[in-house]
């Protein structure tokens, strides 16, 4: 069960690492801002698995904790990028 596990744990890393390379194409080559952003919360995401996914593999909870860090830091970049495509300013 164990060698199942491991096997899964190490698939979803490599699928998660070569999904975040191709969100860095996007946010390299998008061709919209929009596109770059959608890219980057995707990336940030990606980030979320694999450290959730390494946490798993190496059975240290101190990666969970980095995950819900990098998830925050995520979102509220996501949402103030958001706010600056649609209204020129971040601060008003």
């Amino acid at each position: 069960m164990s060698n199942v596990l491991d096997l899964v744990t190490m698939g979803g890393l490599v699928l998660a690492s070569f999904l975040t390379l191709l969100c860095g194409y996007r946010v390299i080559r998008g061709p919209t801002v929009p596109d770059r952003v959608v890219a980057l919360d995707t990336i940030a995401t990606n980030v979320v698995a694999i450290a959730i996914l390494f946490a798993i593999s190496t059975g240290e909870s101190l990666y969970i904790t980095v995950a819900l860090v990098l998830a925050i830091i995520g979102f509220i970049s996501t949402v103030t990028v958001a706010k600056y495509v649609v209204e020129g300013d971040i601060i008003q």
